[in-house]
Formats: C-alpha cells, sequence, structure tokens
C-alpha cells in the first residue's frame, strides 16, 4: 500500500500508539521562506522538511526530502592568508577583543576564481612581517587537525588588518574559532 506521508501520519495517529518510540512531530502547511524565518527567530539549526504528498520508499534517497541549515553571518577581519591558485587559497580571519586582533578560522569555502584574484589584488599591497594575531602560533591539536602551528604559519602571508569579509558559519566552538565557515563577500 503507496500513501502519502499525510496519510500515513493520520493513519499512525488514528491508532493513538505514540509512545517514547513513536512520536508523531508537528505538521506546518507554510511556505519554506515563512518556515525559515521562525527557524531564524528561534534560533534553531535549520530544517528538515518532506512534500506531503511524497510516498514511503524505504531505502532510497528522492528529491522529497529538503535540509537547510541556518548560518550564521558576521563581518571578520582579514590578517592575513595561504597562497594559492587565483592568488589565494584560503583567508585567516579573526575579530578584535578589546584592542586585540584574535584568530577564528581560516576559511576556503565560497572562494571562487574571480573572488580569489579581485581578493589578492587587494591584499597584496598590504603584506606584512610580523603576524597580526595575538593567539597564534597555536600550542594545541585542533580536532581536525588544522591547528596554526609554528610550522603551518610558515605557509602564510599576513597582512595589516584593514580589510573585512563577511563569513557564514554554522556555529562556534567552545574555543571561540568558527564551524563550517565559508566566505560570502569582501567589505
Amino acid at each position: 500500500m503507496v500513501l502519502p506521508l499525510l496519510e500515513r501520519r493520520n493513519l499512525l495517529k488514528s491508532l493513538a500508539i505514540e509512545s517514547e518510540t513513536i512520536n508523531l512531530l508537528e505538521y506546518f502547511e507554510t511556505s519554506a521562506a515563512e518556515m525559515l524565518d521562525v527557524v531564524r527567530q528561534h534560533g534553531l539549526e535549520g530544517v528538515v522538511a518532506k512534500r506531503s504528498d511524497s510516498p514511503y520508499e524505504p531505502g532510497r534517497r528522492s528529491g522529497a526530502w529538503v535540509k537547510h541549515r541556518i548560518a550564521q553571518q558576521q563581518d571578520f577581519v582579514i590578517g592575513g592568508y595561504i597562497p594559492g591558485t587565483h592568488g589565494i587559497d584560503s583567508l585567516i580571519v579573526g575579530e578584535y577583543r578589546r584592542k586585540e586582533l584574535i584568530y577564528v578560522s581560516r576559511v576556503r569555502a565560497g572562494l571562487v576564481p574571480a573572488s580569489r584574484r579581485k581578493i589578492f589584488q587587494k591584499l597584496q599591497p598590504l603584506a606584512i612581517k610580523p603576524c597580526p594575531f595575538v593567539n597564534l602560533p597555536e600550542t594545541g591539536r585542533s580536532r581536525w587537525g588544522e591547528s596554526k602551528t609554528t610550522e603551518k604559519m610558515k605557509q602564510c602571508v599576513w597582512v595589516e588588518p584593514k580589510l573585512t569579509a563577511r563569513i557564514e558559519f554554522l556555529e562556534r566552538t567552545e574555543g571561540g574559532r568558527l564551524r563550517h565557515s565559508g566566505f560570502v563577500h569582501l567589505n
């Protein structure tokens, strides 16, 4: 028997078999834009949704499901970069706490060839020798081995912290680093 999602849900509800292992979630008939606004207002991570007329398809991935993550965005100071294709492989960004520039992330996602060239042209004249971040080099190991150690810092080109970039990220770690960061635009 192939029934659409709403009919299956209503059938389960009519059987009144909710328990700790079976819990029917609320159903909302609203536009994606309205739902995403509510998710943002409540500071939630995102939405997982399924078309109400979709059949049950065990063991198969289908286009009936949608997952949309809500990312935070903030402007961060560019304090350096790692050279690469089109001038830049990734940006090294931070934020001021009091008057000290604190490293928060290496950002690579979202940098397309055109933005890499444009940013490289703007950063090249700002090159400096000393690292502008007060919390680098890092001494501990990060979860994914991305720590900015003295050895890894040799790859970096430091710049005067004059330019900012809008960066999106999922969340901050306990240590203040950005998780799942991505470049949005240069300010």
